[in-house]
């Protein structure tokens, strides 16, 4: 039975899993729903209560109910690439597509519905304390007033984007940075703003779950550093030991979000506590296993080429 990978072609933390995939031997076959249509063809008929369904692109063809697992990565938008790209032919291919996947009986790393749940970080946030994680008291608000009581409560806080865009993507980026003291908090009526206790860190802490994997790396912090994302202070990642409190913690966050997949970010204080600041559920792997050589592209292809779930 074949892994079907959804990402685009560029992703060189999928060509980490698809050389480990190949060395034992599992069928692969691996696209781009940009490329949907043109370079990705699709056909499914749904008759007599039967299913059958193909995807080709180049000289791979996958059988829809010969899917092992389904690892959606950093897939483009459907039709993203169409000779005549239109909103309508997007919304066409992308229902095409992902609805005719969703009537395989393929797992999914992670399925698409809990994914674009769980990358809701004010969703995260009630699920990390429903968990056991240490969460820093966090405000989401477009109030002046609540902005300035919850400051008087909490005093040293840091403003960050709400739908945590990554670094790479400019136009939505924003760095995690301090409030000042005199902070003029009149400016959140213009648009939702999320506030938060600032957590003096001695370390960030990439904790990343395969299934029942657990894999965790430390990198020590410069202590006027806010967010790491931004800056390279030249320490490098090492494995670290997961407290039990976490690992449990852990457990309960993914069987919540229903996640197969995740990687979550801790911030380390000087008493060692781990503060749990986000889960991103597509986050990246290939840097902490380069620098620490823990085996997480093995486990993500373990679980891929595990066995498929029952017929329904």
């Amino acid at each position: 039975m074949t892994v079907l990978i959804l990402t685009c072609a560029e992703d060189v933390t999928a060509d980490m899993v698809v050389s480990v995939l190949y060395d034992r031997g599992v069928p692969v076959v691996r696209l781009d729903p940009a490329d949907l249509p043109g370079q990705v063809s699709l056909s499914a008929e749904y008759a007599q209560g039967d299913f059958h369904g193909h995807l080709s692109t180049g000289d791979r063809v996958a059988s829809m109910t010969g899917l092992r697992s389904i690892w959606v990565r950093r897939p483009g938008r459907p039709a993203a690439r169409a000779s005549h790209q239109s909103e309508w032919l997007t919304t066409e291919s992308e229902h095409a597509l992902y609805g005719t996947l969703h009537s395989t009986d393929a797992r999914w790393m992670n399925h698409p519905v809990a994914a674009e749940q769980a990358r809701r970080k004010p969703w995260q946030l009630r699920v990390a304390h429903h968990s056991g994680f240490a969460v820093p008291p966090t405000l989401i608000t477009t109030f002046p007033q609540m902005a300035r009581d919850f400051a008087a409560r909490y005093r040293d806080l840091v403003v960050k984007s709400i739908s945590g865009a990554h670094p790479s993507d400019p136009p939505m980026a924003l760095p995690t940075s301090r409030v000042e003291p005199d902070a003029d908090f009149a400016g959140v009526a213009a648009g939702p703003t999320l506030f938060q206790q600032h957590v003096p860190k001695r370390a960030d802490i990439r904790l990343t779950c395969v299934g029942d994997e657990l894999f965790a790396a430390r990198k020590l912090s410069d202590p006027k550093e806010v967010d790491g994302r931004f800056t390279d202070n030249g320490d490098l990642w090492s494995p670290v030991r997961i407290p039990d409190r976490i690992v449990g913690a852990v457990r309960a966050y993914m069987s919540l979000a229903h996640l197969a997949y995740g990687a979550f970010d801790f911030a380390e204080d000087g008493d060692g506590t781990w503060w749990f600041l986000e889960c991103n559920q597509g986050g990246q792997f290939g840097f902490i296993e380069l620098e620490t050589g823990q085996p997480i592209a093995e486990a993500v292809a373990a679980w891929l080429a595990g066995r498929p779930t029952p017929p329904r």
